[in-house]
């Protein structure tokens, strides 16, 4: 039975849970791949580090032991960051070694850079670890959906925000609390920055749209906005309108071009991704044949992700068997148009304060249309000290006409402040 023989770079959390699937399973997989995979040596930052499952594997602080080595067959990826990641990975492939990583943040920018040096090489670079944990979302795109036309991508595909706002929402939390907790649970980084902006969704947004629509989609591609505005006000009124607020990471191929955007956004309560909560994350995909479906898991954490990161392992030695390897890496033969952020078309939800007087509702409806919006729902309160608080939401418009009318809105002498402005989206 032929040896595949593996190294890593790093061997923190998802290299550890990686190991950890090999050792216990590893009479399956061998029965599957018919070979024995073992991980021969690891790059690490700290050799005295006590590691689990790690008999038998020699750990380095030399990239060039696992790099160099030519009994390593596939080089597997799991330090995280641009550098230096890139320069490891680009390397491992230029001497002839498959790659598998579970780098989001250096696929969303340097992704084109690296399949296109995994095609020259002849040799396999897999990620399907590299969005959503153990959701087999990246096989499903390849192969799985191939035949079909994707129109519409949506995900909850950021654990932390999803935990926060769905404490908000089941608890009338407000935001800041509800984020140092999630920090003491270690759902959220001590810099939550990354995932609360927006930016990790993003990353992971731009993989997926670039799989989706066979275009080229790279992180500064992707309009990003954060959770940090919403409040337990405007998920009560989102109750209210029979909708939850989630973290999407949309994107739609329409009119021939792509539209990509993270942002929260009200979705109906009788929509598939709004039933998903705490950590959870899910895709909806909208295919041309198979119509609607949705792909629902644990979307980090050591035994998730490392279950993607054997997964991909698994179709390398397999490849290897078959000298198959190189079959369908990049897929980005389109170069579709990018629709711009002022051009994004949905309804919208717009909280505000405002003097308590005749006319001042009449007169917002009219500041709204003289931007050509409707309103499909209008719901009034009283603040006290002759104030109303107003929620305004609007017919579906374009991002361009909304704010032309938020302009006119907070020019006007009887506008206290405008809290909030929030996407609706419908999940098609």
């Amino acid at each position: 039975m032929k040896t595949i023989h593996l190294g890593f770079l790093g061997f923190g959390t998802v290299g550890s849970g990686a190991a950890q699937i090999l050792e216990q399973n590893a009479q399956d997989i061998e029965t599957r791949t018919e070979s024995k995979i073992r991980i021969k040596s690891a790059l690490v930052r700290n050799l005295d580090k006590p590691r689990p499952f790690a008999e038998n594997i020699a750990f380095t602080d030399k990239a060039e032991t696992v790099l160099e080595d030519p009994e390593i067959d596939i080089v597997v990826e799991v330090m995280g960051g641009i550098e230096p990641a890139r320069t490891y990975i680009l390397e491992a492939l230029g001497r002839g070694k498959n790659v598998v990583t579970a780098n989001k943040d250096l696929l969303a920018l340097h992704g084109e850079e690296l399949f296109n040096t995994a095609k020259q090489a002849g040799k396999d670079l897999y990620f399907e670890a590299s969005v959503a944990g153990g959701i087999p979302i990246i096989a499903v795109l390849k192969q799985s959906l191939a035949a079909n036309k994707i129109s519409a991508l949506l995900g909850i595909i950021n654990g932390t925000t999803n935990y926060i706002l769905t404490a908000m929402s089941e608890q009338g939390r407000n935001y800041a609390e509800v984020l140092a907790e999630a920090q003491e649970l270690g759902y959220a980084e001590s810099d939550p920055s990354a995932d609360v902006d927006g930016v990790d969704a993003a990353r992971k947004l731009a993989i997926l749209a670039s799989l989706a629509f066979n275009s080229r989609v790279t992180l500064p591609d992707v309009f990003v906005e954060g959770i940090a505005k919403i409040t337990p006000e405007d998920l009560q009124y989102a109750s209210e309108l029979g909708c939850t607020v989630k973290l999407l990471g949309i994107a739609k191929h329409l009119d021939g071009g792509v539209e990509v955007r993270v942002h929260p956004a009200f979705l109906p309560k009788s929509h598939p991704l709004a039933s998903v909560n705490g950590v959870f994350n899910a895709i909806y995909v909208v295919g041309d044949a198979v119509g609607e479906t949705m792909f629902y898991g644990k979307g980090a954490g050591s035994l998730p992700t490392g279950s993607a990161v054997v997964s991909d392992i698994i179709q390398v030695t397999r490849n290897i068997h078959t000298g198959s390897t190189s079959s369908i890496n990049c897929t980005c033969y389109h170069n579709l148009p990018l629709t711009e952020s002022q051009d994004f078309t949905t309804a919208y939800y717009v909280r505000l304060l405002v003097k308590d007087e005749p006319r001042v509702l009449a007169t917002l409806a009219l500041l709204f249309a003289e931007a050509n919006i409707s309103f499909a729902s209008i719901i009034q309160k009283p603040r006290g000290h002759e104030q109303a608080e107003i929620v305004l939401v609007t017919h579906p418009c374009r991002e361009a006409q909304l704010q032309d009318a938020l302009d006119s809105v907070k020019a006007y002498s009887k506008t206290l402040t405008v809290y909030n402005v929030i996407r609706f989206e419908s999940g098609i």
